[in-house]
């Protein structure tokens, strides 16, 4: 057995990492229906065996992937739906999502733009409970279709923005375009600042 198709696990947690850029690369470029695992293999330079000690298949790697900005989306509808008002809630849940897609702007187009993405999340009951509370969040004050199409512009078309966005462009500044372009596609004013801040 060629060193390659032993796994790193002296840092699995590095090796781990590694091999989710590599796979985000690829889907990005080619899909997630046009991702295989050998591709991916190919790409660290290993075997399939390498792959499947993080990952028995291609739908859990992709879960491996998103889980984390599914984490932060579901910080900021906790944070959101704390909020005393609808309109602070909307607010606060358009600024939480333009940081999510600012911080993770490849991934954002992923899962916004590919179907085949669509298709292995929404057998996933969290992700589909997520996407209900968001359009929950952003319908309250046009709970109609037209607040839905609003709501979906919303997500699809900051998460477009981001991937779009210049290369130079640093995450805060991005954040801070894209939370006004969504408060502006959603009839939001920008939130008063508390007296004294800058």
């Amino acid at each position: 057995m060629s060193a390659v198709d032993v796994p790193d696990v002296s840092h699995p947690a590095d090796a781990r990492q590694r091999l989710l850029d590599v796979a985000l690369a690829l889907i990005a470029r080619h899909g997630f229906a046009g991702t295989s695992l050998q591709m991916i293999a190919d790409d660290l330079g290993v075997t399939k065996a390498a792959i499947y000690y993080h990952f028995r298949t291609r739908d859990q790697l992709l879960i491996g992937l998103v889980e984390p900005m599914l984490y932060q989306i579901r910080q900021f509808v906790e944070e959101a739906e704390k909020r005393r008002t609808p309109r602070m809630q909307m607010n606060a849940m358009v600024e939480g999502y333009a940081v999510a897609v600012a911080r993770n702007r490849s991934l954002a187009a992923v899962l916004v733009f590919d179907p085949s993405v669509h298709r292995v999340l929404q057998h996933q009951p969290t992700w589909g409970s997520l996407i209900a509370r968001q359009l929950k969040l952003l319908t309250q004050l046009d709970d109609g279709p037209r607040g839905v199409i609003k709501a979906t512009a919303l997500m699809t078309g900051l998460a477009g923005a981001a991937t779009g966005a210049p290369a130079e462009t640093d995450e805060q500044s991005l954040t801070a375009e894209l939370s006004e372009i969504g408060r502006h596609m959603m009839g939001l004013r920008q939130p008063r600042q508390p007296r004294g801040a800058a």
